[in-house]
This record gives C-alpha cells, sequence and structure tokens, in this order.
C-alpha cells in the first residue's frame, strides 16, 4: 500500500473517530444527530455535487467500452443482492435496496480517486475519473427506482384497498424523479446538453457545497457507528463487505476479461470495483430509516478489510497473463 492511500485511509479512520467521540457527548447522543447530518448531505451538499459532476461531464470522451465493462457486472450484482433480499420477504420495504447498496456502492471518490492517481499515474486516474463521473448517475438512480417502486407497493398493500397499477406507477415515477439525488443529476443532464459552462459565482456556491458531503458523511458515520455499535450488525454486515471486496471485484475481472481488456484498462476497472461500501450507503440507508447499523458496520468492516484486500487485487493483476 502506497503512502498516499495509507494517508487517505487513516484520514477517514480519524474523521470517523471524531465522529464516533462527539457522539459520546450530551449534545450528540442518540441516533438523530447522525440522521440529521445524513439528511443535510442528502438534501443539500450532494445535490450540489452530482450536479456540478453531471453539468461538467464530457460524454463524447468517455471510454464506454471499459465503463461498460465495469457497470455490467456492478449493477447487475447489486440487482442479485436486490433480488435475493427480496424473496427473504423484509419486514421493512427498503431493506433490499438498502443493502444492495451496501453491497455495492464503493469509495471511488474520497478512497478511489488518490488510489488511482498514486498507483497508475495520470492514464489510469482518467480512467478512474470517468467511472466516478457515472458512478452516482448509474447506481444511485437505479436504486431509487427500485426502493420507490418497493415502497409504492407497501403502501398499496397497507391500505387494504386495491390500487389501480396505473396509480402505483405514477407514485413510483413522481418519487424516483423528484428526488434529492436523482433530481439534481437530471437537471446537470439537461444543463450538459445545453453545451452552458456554469456560470462563476454559481459554481463557486456548488464547489463549496459539493466540498462539505465526504467530511459530513464520516462524521454521520462515526455518531452512527457510537450509537448502534457492531453488536448484533457484525455478522450481516461481514457477508455485505465480502460482497462489496471479493465477489463484485471478481466479477468485473471476469467480465472485462471477457471484453477483451488486458493491462491498465482491466485493473483499473477492477480496482475500483473492489473499493470499500461508501459513505453515500448510510445516507440512503438513512433517508429510508432502515438498516442504519448495519450499513454503518459495513462502511467501517470493509473499509479496514481493504487495506488487505486492495493488495490482493493488485498482486492478482499484475500476475494476470497479458
Amino acid at each position: 500500500m502506497t503512502p498516499v492511500l495509507f494517508l487517505k485511509l487513516l484520514a477517514i479512520f480519524v474523521t470517523v473517530a471524531i465522529g464516533w467521540l462527539a457522539g459520546r457527548t450530551k449534545p450528540f447522543a442518540g441516533g438523530e444527530a447522525a440522521r440529521i447530518l445524513s439528511n443535510a448531505a442528502f438534501f443539500v451538499f450532494a445535490p450540489a455535487l452530482l450536479f456540478r459532476a453531471t453539468a461538467r461531464i464530457d460524454l463524447a470522451s468517455l471510454p464506454w467500452h471499459a465503463l461498460g465493462a465495469f457497470f455490467v457486472p456492478v449493477v447487475g450484482w447489486m440487482l442479485v443482492v436486490y433480488l435475493q433480499q427480496r424473496r427473504l420477504r423484509p419486514a421493512h420495504a427498503a431493506t433490499p435496496a438498502t443493502r444492495s447498496m451496501t453491497a455495492g456502492f464503493g469509495n471511488n471518490a474520497q478512497l478511489g480517486i488518490p488510489m488511482a492517481a498514486a498507483l497508475f499515474g495520470e492514464a489510469g486516474l482518467q480512467l478512474h475519473l470517468s467511472v466516478v463521473s457515472l458512478h452516482a448517475l448509474i447506481l444511485l438512480t437505479t436504486l431509487t427506482v427500485l426502493v420507490e417502486q418497493d415502497l409504492a407497493r407497501a403502501t398499496a398493500r397497507s391500505s387494504g384497498a386495491a390500487v389501480p397499477l396505473a396509480q402505483t406507477l405514477r407514485s413510483t415515477v413522481r418519487n424516483t424523479v423528484i428526488h434529492p439525488i436523482v433530481l439534481p443529476v437530471l437537471a446537470g443532464m439537461a444543463w450538459n446538453v445545453t453545451g452552458l459552462a456554469i456560470p462563476g459565482p454559481i459554481d463557486e456556491v456548488l464547489v463549496m457545497l459539493g466540498t462539505a458531503v465526504v467530511p459530513l458523511c464520516l462524521v454521520a458515520i462515526g455518531l452512527s457507528l457510537g450509537h448502534y455499535g457492531l453488536r448484533g450488525t457484525a455478522g450481516s454486515a461481514a457477508w455485505l463487505a465480502a460482497a462489496k471486496l471479493a465477489v463484485q471485484p471478481a466479477l468485473v475481472l471476469g467480465f472485462g476479461w471477457l471484453l477483451g481488456l488486458r493491462g491498465l484498462a482491466l485493473t483499473v476497472i477492477v480496482m475500483a470495483s473492489a473499493m470499500p461500501t461508501g459513505a453515500n450507503a448510510l445516507m440512503f440507508a438513512q433517508r429510508y430509516r432502515t438498516q442504519e447499523g448495519e450499513t454503518t458496520a459495513a462502511i467501517v468492516l470493509s473499509t479496514l478489510a481493504f487495506a488487505a484486500t486492495a493488495p490482493a487485487w493488485l498482486l492478482l493483476l499484475v500476475n494476470l497473463p497479458a
């Protein structure tokens, strides 16, 4: 592990620890403080980040072949987890999508960008940034559609009366589009199509708001960890962490190999898929008020385990035949 990557991991744990310590004090006691911080990130700061990122994507220059090799197996794996969880008929309708988010959404920005820069140079960093530019757009939008559909169905069942399919579809579409994650992405894409640059003063505000997302989320993870702890969630969190760190990169490696990717391109997308669970998973869990303790534990455990799994994946990729 490079010194840069080690320092990034250390910074993550220190920030989470600060949140945990704050959660042991009276002003932040209880789970509500973590939820308030997470809601601030979800409704204010993350939308600014997503709008700006989407509005600035250069769609024409993206390496679509490599991106397809990354997103097809990643989305496919998340759908497998989602469907498997739905078969278990959980008490909360949002649980399948939340667990799918935890098993599939990686920390590709805060941890992935310095990793790509340190290990792969400018060419590898550019490819990784292409993954980052579409990561939230594709994964969060997909899971938002699924969770809103499940919630609409649950509401229809709990009403005790037959709800027309058209009404359920309207509710799903409305709640999916009018959403603090999906709406800024759609607005950013619409701005992107115009070809206009974001005006300087507005861009500065967006940059300032977007910069706050990561520290807010990390402190919220610490607060949540202090409130829920690992007791009772370690087992389920461990399999979600294993799904993220082991199964998902194996699928990306296999699919990318079948598509003919080799060398740097294959290494970058596999390592992007091998990132630990990202903080957005906790935002998602707290948005739908389900699996908050489990998601927190999975983020912490997967980030800890990443220190061992990342070198293992790199060693495997270096020794692959050309």
